[in-house]
């Protein structure tokens, strides 16, 4: 009909490189990782081909189905995923983005999975969750020999071998976090499961868990109490002997997103589980598993955000309005440039945090000091920026970013998860308080550590001295906590801009975030920022 000539329509993106990053690519060198710059590029490829993003879309489409029952009666918890869902496992187990880094023996083994992580991640954000945790629980795992002897290079391998059967049988395993309850969420200490020891040394579980992500896993760590107190324990989904271990998946959470992966509530009825650490050492042994996960909240708000700003600044390229392409427009132009320094600011922290990681589980305890700090910090901030960021990007596509082809509603819908798992806003700013209180060494990482930047940027300089002002008071700290922790982010990631980012970037940042020439909303950069410079990075 000639009433519906298509024109002025933005092409699609597809296929384009995730990798294509300049901010990942020049932290993935200079946190030591150089070596495996051909595994992200060609993990980035494959993420932005028509096929791959095909999958992440019906995946999301079809989401899992919980089948509890067999046709006969009998129980048998399973979680029916698309096929689809598979494919996107298979090729993150296969490229080492779960638990292989800690098997690794080249530096950098973290720093590579990050960079691999963060390429891949466009693909479909459901199924990371069930690979971070695989990751994640490796090290709390090492807090019993036996156990991780065992489990560990299973954890570790890059065969994806889906199936309820007992772990040593399988080519490979993924891991589950089973630790919140419904009367207490984010109080773990007001669980109420319990765990009794039995002659064998063996433990028997009983208590409802309100969240427990990935429940098709082979194996979880979970939360229990003890005559000794909070405990941690190893339940696989099959016993040793083979037989079901009793876990019963009680029913799915309807989510907002990450539709693809399932997350649940199960029931241990007097399943078998073996103790991880010490009796009444649960949160301290747990932890271990969470701060990994941590740092994949961080590389997943990081994912998204260059999501955005991709997909934000290809529609401005590529649309007229007013007689002008978007991205020529001077208000857009501001848009677009704030969205992209956000970007290359979370990723630019994310990539020094993989560093910290990787040179921590390497025995540096100066790094292990400054990560313990800057995650909380990080996470807490990166994280909440993500879903302000999100809905900027939508807009900038206008109608078009609203409708479900486009493709920004699912970035919208995953961006909260980030700031809520594994501890929500208020969690993550007062655990970095409780890590200061602590461990005052983290304070002076942190300190030694933006101070590498002294005297490169006077609004950076400032700001720092602001921080130490902030620290020095400590009445009503609490209710103080995120302007405090927003700070300290903001000048963490200022330091690590002024040092290694693009000057142009980090001009606008400092000016926009850490300087008195600022506003509230993306698109309020300062006059006199380099705007083209800073659109060519996307």
């Amino acid at each position: 009909m000639p009433t519906h000539e298509v024109f002025n329509q933005v092409p699609n993106i597809l296929p384009y490189d995730t990798a294509d990053h300049p901010a990942l690519l020049e932290g993935l060198r200079r946190e030591g990782a150089a070596w495996a710059e051909g595994e992200v590029r060609e993990i980035g490829t494959l993420a932005g081909s028509v096929e791959v993003q095909e999958w992440g879309r019906v995946a999301n489409e079809y989401p899992p189905v919980l089948r509890t029952h067999d046709r006969y009666g009998n129980r048998i918890d399973e979680v029916e995923f698309h096929p689809y869902w598979h494919n996107l496992m298979d090729v993150a187990v296969s490229r080492g983005l779960h638990g292989t880094p800690w098997v690794q023996t080249e530096a950098g083994a973290h720093v590579a999975r990050a960079a691999k992580l963060a390429a891949w991640g466009p693909s479909d954000a459901g199924h990371m969750c069930p690979i971070s945790m695989t990751y994640a629980v490796i090290p709390a795992l090492r807090h019993n020999k036996e156990l991780s002897e065992r489990y560990e290079p299973l954890l570790a391998s890059t065969s994806y071998d889906y199936g309820l059967r007992e772990p040593s049988t399988k080519r490979g395993l993924i891991a589950g976090m089973s630790m919140t309850e419904k009367q207490g969420g984010s109080d773990v200490r007001a669980n109420t499961t319990t765990a009794t020891v039995q002659p064998d040394g063996s433990y028997v579980v009983v208590g409802h868990k309100w969240f427990t992500s990935a429940p098709m896993s082979d194996m979880f760590l979970t939360l229990a109490q003890t005559p000794n107190g909070l405990s941690c324990f190893l339940l696989p989904r099959v016993l040793p002997d083979g037989t079901r271990n009793r876990i019963q998946l009680q029913r799915l959470k309807d989510k907002l997103g990450n539709k693809s992966n399932a997350s649940s509530e199960i029931e241990y009825d007097n399943a078998i589980g073996w103790l991880v650490g010490n009796e009444g050492e649960g949160v301290k042994t747990i932890i271990e598993m969470v701060n990994m996960t941590r740092l994949d909240c961080v590389i997943g708000s990081a994912t998204g955000i260059r999501v955005g700003a991709v997909h934000a600044t290809h529609h401005a390229r590529h649309r007229e309005v007013f007689g002008a392409k978007l991205v020529d427009q001077p208000a857009m132009q501001n848009v677009l440039a704030d969205l992209i320094v956000e970007s290359d600011a979370a990723t630019t922290i994310m990539m020094r945090l993989a560093g910290a990681t990787d040179r921590a589980a390497r025995g540096d305890a100066q790094e292990a000091s400054l990560r313990r700090i800057a995650l909380a910090v990080t996470k807490y901030w990166v994280c909440k920026r993500a879903p302000m960021h999100a809905a900027e990007a939508l807009e900038c596509l206008g109608g078009n970013g609203y409708v479900e082809e486009s493709g920004m509603p699912r970035l919208y819908r995953e961006a909260p998860l980030m700031s809520i798992w594994e501890g929500s806003g208020n969690v993550a700013a007062l655990d970095a308080l409780r890590a200061m209180a602590r461990q005052p060494e983290t304070v002076e990482a942190f300190f030694t550590e933006v101070n590498l930047a002294s005297g490169a940027d006077s609004r950076l300089d400032d700001a720092i001295a602001q921080i130490g002002k902030e620290l020095s008071d400590f009445e009503d700290i609490q209710y103080r906590a995120r302007r405090i922790i927003e700070q300290m982010a903001l000048v963490l990631q200022g330091s690590q801009l002024v040092r290694h980012g693009d000057p142009a970037v980090a001009d606008a940042f400092c000016a926009s975030r850490l300087g008195d020439d600022w506003g509230i909303a993306f698109g309020t950069l300062p006059t006199g920022v380099d705007v083209q410079r800073i659109l060519a990075r996307a």
